[in-house]
């Protein structure tokens, strides 16, 4: 069992609620229904993610502008590392990858949970 702040339940709630264009279609139109299944907007340590597959140990995080700034890619690299160090490997997604090229990050998705299987 992964550690879980539980202070962050209120945020993790209102992200589930109020997410992104990119993270509705990756949810709806992939990842809902997959088998093993995903979970949105988990807690993982003091971390929320986007998405985790517990049976794969895979993070999928889909990131907007803010995360190309340097503070913000700092924070996602230190991030990246606790999710690591906790055996969970990530994949990083822009939301302009979802939007342009919506197949090939299901199928990069597919790949990686396939691998992370094995």
């Amino acid at each position: 069992m992964l550690p879980r702040n539980k202070n962050l339940k209120p945020r993790s709630s209102e992200l589930r609620n109020n997410a992104t264009k990119q993270e509705n279609r990756l949810w709806y139109d992939f990842l809902r229904k997959r088998r093993p299944p995903f979970y949105r907007q988990r807690i993982i340590g003091n971390y929320i993610v986007d998405f985790y597959c517990p049976k794969a140990k895979l993070v999928i995080e889909l990131d907007g502008a803010q995360h190309y700034e340097d503070e913000a890619m700092e924070y996602d690299m230190l991030r990246t590392e606790y999710l690591n160090s906790c055996g969970l490997s990530v994949l990083r997604f822009s939301n302009k990858e979802v939007d342009a090229c919506f197949e090939g990050v299901c199928q990069s998705v597919e790949r990686a949970i396939l691998s992370r299987l094995r």
